[in-house]
């Protein structure tokens, strides 16, 4: 990985806490509502799920920048951070409404079912890890929003999963997984995610108890992953945030979109939600095995769905989602159908 991409995250933060500070030094406003910034962090585990297989792990932290006027220019961000965009000119919307900026860094590992055996099990998914750094970009216009995100890293050891694996096995006391010397070779990686979601509301973002629903579409392409999806989320509750969900489960939806009621992000409320997703994958690195060089690979099934449900919480500038997912067999032969917990802590500085 270039030392841009470890760049990345720290630019953020700088953007982040600059942006914190802006009110007192310059008008970062622009006649627009003002978002803060937001930090998620998003942890996922298959053991609350019930089982310890698959994609067994994944850690990732969100930075979220305020509303901005634009992405090279605006001077609630840095000017390390302006000249990073100006060369990320591509992927950057025009002429919308709102807009924000996100960063990410991200680590997942997966797994196959038989921790015990330290030989190559060519029946089950390979072991790998991912470790990545993105950046991303959204435009919302109304009850409308298109984000982009590119994110590149590393799949191999160099992705440190069996380290973080036997740390995590060693806290809880559990056994460790013995075929890690099986795992994917070192190979860099990218993909370029673009989504589309469209918002319907009961009560238009007024406070109290309503539902809503989210529809969404749009695909990655990259040697991490190549694939089109689509799917919605149902969510109803008190005092429902105006934003584009509440479910990790994908990589568009780890973020936090512009609003056009910043203050209404602090109204303490709780909802269900329930979300689905379906995917045509014509490739996935941590199936198909390494690209340029020969490594253990599965039949993959391209079809594959998610179903999700949980909760979450708003109280003043914290909010705190809990979810459960299924999924359908993603290779032949897979023993059982994937199930992992989630849960997600997002602050507003």
């Amino acid at each position: 990985m270039n030392r841009l991409g470890w760049l990345i995250p720290a630019v953020f933060l700088y953007a982040a806490a600059g942006a914190a500070q802006a009110d007192g030094r310059a008008d970062c406003t622009h006649g627009r509502t003002r978002l803060p910034p937001i930090v998620n962090l998003r942890v996922d585990n298959d053991l609350l799920g019930g089982q310890d297989q698959g994609y067994s792990n994944g850690v990732q932290l969100t930075l979220v920048s305020p509303n901005l006027r634009d992405y090279t220019d605006d001077p609630c961000i840095p000017r390390l951070a302006r000249w990073v965009n100006r060369r990320l000119e591509a992927l950057q919307p025009e002429r919308f409404e709102q807009q924000n900026m996100i960063a990410t860094f991200s680590q997942g590992i997966f797994t196959p079912t038989d921790f015990t055996r330290s030989d190559l099990i060519e029946d089950d998914r390979p072991y790998a890890a991912a470790l990545l750094v993105g950046l991303g970009y959204n435009a919302r216009e109304g009850d409308q929003l298109r984000t982009t995100q590119l994110q590149f890293g590393i799949v191999g050891p160099a992705a440190l999963g069996k380290e973080a694996q036997d740390a995590v096995h060693q806290i809880v006391g559990s056994e460790k997984f013995r075929g890690w010397d099986n795992q994917l070779e070192n190979e860099p990686v990218f993909r370029i995610v673009h989504e589309r979601m469209r918002r319907f509301s009961s009560n238009d973002g007024a406070r109290g108890w309503a539902w809503d629903a989210i529809a969404h579409y749009g695909g990655s392409f990259g040697n991490l992953a190549t694939y089109a999806n689509g799917g919605a989320e149902f969510r109803f509750g008190r005092n429902l945030p105006d934003d584009f969900g509440s479910t990790p489960l994908r990589p568009a939806g780890e973020n936090t979109a512009p609003t056009r009621e910043p203050r209404s992000q602090y109204t303490p409320g709780a909802h269900l939600f329930l979300t689905m997703d379906t995917r045509w994958v014509l490739w996935d690195i941590t199936l198909d095995g390494n690209t340029f060089r020969d490594s253990h690979s599965v039949d993959k099934r391209h079809a594959v769905a998610n179903v999700g449900y949980g909760v979450a919480v708003m109280f003043h500038r914290w909010k705190l989602a809990l979810a459960r997912y299924h999924g359908t067999r993603e290779f032949d032969g897979q023993r059982e159908t994937p199930v992992f917990g989630s849960f997600t802590i997002s602050r507003a500085f």
